[in-house]
């Protein structure tokens, strides 16, 4: 009883009593996550590009933004996953589903324009391809209410993604019909494209990724790739866990 007398007596004095408090409260209410929506770009009726070999954008992006928010959710960030049953068709209802985040990323693969597709026959069927063009980009839009915080994660993201071994493909920028879309962040792959739907109906910052050219042969090669799909999404994370405010949560005032 004396032994537990002691511990008892500490208890009583505010300081210590407010010191222990810190401590037990350190892993539990340290701080509040934020909450990334990630999208799955594309719907069944629609599924985006088709890859050289004949995919369905649609596939890749399930798969690299379930990917992804394994990533983010081992970062300890919130997670909600839109978009994943191809039955999303209308995209404003895509940024509405996402109330509640505090970010929004939509996940997609690229092509190119139509007039660089070659043809190429793959398992008895004509395909179109391109190998000109690789690697990823990154878009913002100037009508988002919260493009600097969109912008800053974007670059952010683009970074990690450079860290981990990818290239930014840049030639959205180039002076041509159907691009020209201007830099943001040339270092990190980031151009402004305003009248995206996703992006500029966002209730929160928001980006929207391109992570590889899979009309290009070689690259969707690297794209089907679990491992490829694996650094794509903790680079991703990487960038989010950066640039992503952590909202302060601890015990009440010591009385």
């Amino acid at each position: 009883m004396r032994l537990l007398a002691a511990p008892a007596r500490l208890l009583q004095n505010p300081p210590v009593r407010w010191s222990i408090l810190i401590l037990l409260c350190a892993a539990a209410c340290a701080r509040a996550q934020a909450t990334v929506a990630i999208d799955v770009g594309h719907f069944i009726e629609e599924p985006g590009a088709t890859s050289a070999r004949g995919r369905p954008e649609l596939d890749f992006n399930r798969e690299l933004a379930a990917e992804i928010e394994s990533a983010v959710r081992g970062r300890g960030l919130g997670t909600m996953l839109i978009g994943a049953d191809g039955f999303a068709s209308r995209l404003a209802q895509r940024t509405a589903a996402a109330t509640g985040a505090d970010f929004f990323l939509s996940v997609h693969h690229d092509s190119v324009q139509p007039h660089f597709l070659e043809t190429w026959e793959y398992d008895r069927v004509e395909r179109l391809f391109s190998d000109r063009y690789s690697g990823f980009s990154l878009f913002v839009s100037r009508k988002s209410a919260f493009v600097r915080p969109s912008l800053a994660c974007a670059s952010a993201i683009g970074e990690a993604m450079r860290r981990a071994g990818f290239s930014p493909s840049l030639y959205h920028a180039d002076p041509i019909p159907g691009e020209n879309k201007p830099f943001a962040d040339r270092r990190n792959g980031v151009h402004y494209y305003d009248n995206l739907i996703v992006l500029k109906t966002a209730r929160t910052p928001a980006v929207l990724l391109e992570a590889g050219v899979i009309v290009n042969r070689d690259e969707e090669t690297r794209m089907l790739l679990a491992e490829t799909r694996r650094r794509i999404a903790a680079a991703v994370a990487q960038g989010l866990d950066r640039c992503l405010p952590r909202k302060s949560v601890g015990p009440g005032p010591a009385e």
